[in-house]
């Protein structure tokens, strides 16, 4: 797939977001950066996003109807939004195209944001779908039915996810849940890897590790090539790609009204910078 029309995408949905210069968000780390990724905004928009999390919130209490709910919101919702159906679309020919199919027994996906994706993906591609919830449960979904699951017979799985940063979510609930159905989680396919370690702490637990787009240099010049950002903000974004903490650093020094504001914003921000300052992250003296 062309990666400018996923750059377009993410910019268009707001999955990916850049702050105005000299504006860095807070992240719940308590750290501040450039850029705010939520690819589950490819669904469409935030709106439409936030809607399907409120239904998941509900229907998940009912492990067995869950599935079933997810997929034909997502598949309506493929038929009318066209950025969403570029991008289930693109998601099955990669699959297509970098595995051999004969190997993949199933699709997995996790509570919650993996279920935007992995449900439609395996219908359309005819895989069954391992539905996985957080306290490591799992339903088997296939041809419009639920039901247990539990022993899949050492077959390979493909897990399909919005995005990796670290792969916590993998080594403490995914692989975990996987095992337990005596199941080989042997593939990822995420919209976006942040490249913060996550492939090659799946590639050390025997996990190949796969995504349409890294957030990376070529990311961000493809955003400044298509007028998605600015000069200043591009530049902003290198430097932090480069050396996030020095960077977040000597802006700080450089604007400490940044954190005095923050102390006065909203409760949220108020509490991220408080923690910041006590913490002293950035080892501003």
């Amino acid at each position: 797939m062309e990666k400018n029309k996923l750059i377009s995408w993410l910019f268009k949905t707001n999955a990916v977001r850049v702050c105005p210069e000299n504006k860095p968000f807070w992240y719940t780390s308590s750290k501040i950066g450039p850029y705010y990724i939520n690819t589950h905004f490819l669904y469409g928009s935030e709106e439409k996003a936030n809607s399907l999390l409120k239904v998941i919130d509900v229907c998940k209490e009912n492990k067995l109807g869950c599935s079933e709910i997810v997929l034909q919101l997502a598949r309506k919702n493929f038929e009318t939004d066209e950025i969403f159906r570029g991008l289930i679309s693109s998601m099955c020919e990669y699959i297509k195209s970098n595995f051999n199919m004969k190997n993949i027994g199933y699709i997995s996906g996790g509570e919650r944001r993996d279920w935007f994706f992995s449900l439609i993906i395996a219908d359309m591609l005819k895989i069954p779908h391992i539905t996985i919830f957080k306290d490591l449960t799992a339903v088997l979904f296939q041809k419009g039915v639920s039901s247990e699951v539990k022993d899949i017979k050492n077959e390979n799985v493909l897990h399909i996810a919005d995005i990796i940063t670290e792969a916590s979510s993998y080594t403490r609930a995914w692989i975990p849940a996987v095992q337990s159905l005596n199941g080989n989680l042997k593939y990822s396919l995420v919209v976006v890897d942040r490249l913060q370690g996550g492939a090659e702490k799946l590639n050390g637990a025997g996990v190949e590790s796969h995504a349409l787009m890294n957030v990376d240099k070529a990311l961000f010049n493809g955003a400044l090539d298509e007028n998605y950002i600015t000069g200043q903000q591009h530049k902003m974004l290198m430097d932090y790609l480069e050396r996030p903490t020095e960077t977040m650093r000597a802006f700080l020094a450089e604007h400490p009204e940044f954190i005095q504001n923050s102390l006065q914003a909203d409760p949220k921000t108020a509490e991220r910078a408080r923690i910041c300052i006590e913490q002293n992250i950035y080892g501003l003296s």
